[in-house]
């Protein structure tokens, strides 16, 4: 944006009208928060995004239900539950999602509304029941982490993410440290389970099938799986 704005200003056919312009498209996508954005996509008939539909989503699932049925993980939590659409892959006895927008909650809701083993409740219901009333054996975080714009919103999520679980984390995200880009800010997540959770530990990273690829942003990612276990 920077460079268009200097190449407008070095054009003086352009003029004054266009940078006006350009300034007002700037200020509409200006980012109003984590818990905003989301609210507000859901809202507007947005989804969970490329990565919980079709191929992305039938690998997510293939690694996950493996990991379930081969450790015979009973019961499963899940923070960042979006739209349920990666769900409809999934194969858990016990599952409980939980999600920072309160229309993909009332969407999930709706969608398995006939499934009594599957609830969920918006992200502040841990706080007001407490972490241990919904401790499981597999915590997964899927696509959630590098949209975590804000320090404190990350801390207390990855604090959330592995107070869950007495067994296995999962974690599909990239790894790498970047500042924000509008919605998304990626973290380096393993150094912060290295610094702060030292009773877990790193016991399979699994790659991507389909790698990123910026000229196929619907169809490949820039996440890979990280499974952590409890020593």
């Amino acid at each position: 944006m920077q460079k268009l704005k200097k190449l407008v200003k070095e054009t003086p056919v352009i003029g004054s009208l266009t940078m006006k312009l350009i300034e007002r498209t700037t200020r509409n996508f200006k980012f109003k928060g984590t818990a905003s954005y989301w609210e507000d996509r859901y809202k507007k008939g947005g989804n969970s995004g490329a990565g919980s539909y079709n191929k992305l989503a039938e690998f997510k699932a293939e690694v996950i239900n493996n990991v379930v049925d081969k450790n015979k993980l009973t019961t499963v939590v899940e923070l960042g539950c979006g739209d349920g659409n990666q769900l409809t892959y999934a194969e858990y006895p016990k599952y409980t999602g939980f999600d920072i927008s309160k229309t993909a909650i009332d969407i999930c809701k709706s969608k398995f509304r006939d499934d009594s083993d599957k609830a969920f409740f918006t992200i502040d219901k841990i706080e007001s029941d407490g972490i241990n009333c919904y401790k499981s054996d597999l915590a997964l975080s899927l696509d959630v982490i590098f949209h975590l714009v804000e320090t404190h919103i990350y801390e207390q999520y990855m604090s959330n993410l592995f107070s869950l679980s007495d067994k296995y984390v999962i974690i599909y995200s990239s790894n790498y440290k970047r500042g924000q880009r509008h919605h998304e800010r990626d973290h380096n997540f393993t150094k912060w389970v290295t610094d702060n959770k030292p009773n877990w530990s790193l016991v399979e990273k699994i790659d991507n099938r389909y790698k990123y690829d910026p000229e196929k942003p619907t169809e490949t990612s820039k996440s890979d799986f990280y499974i952590f276990r409890r020593n």
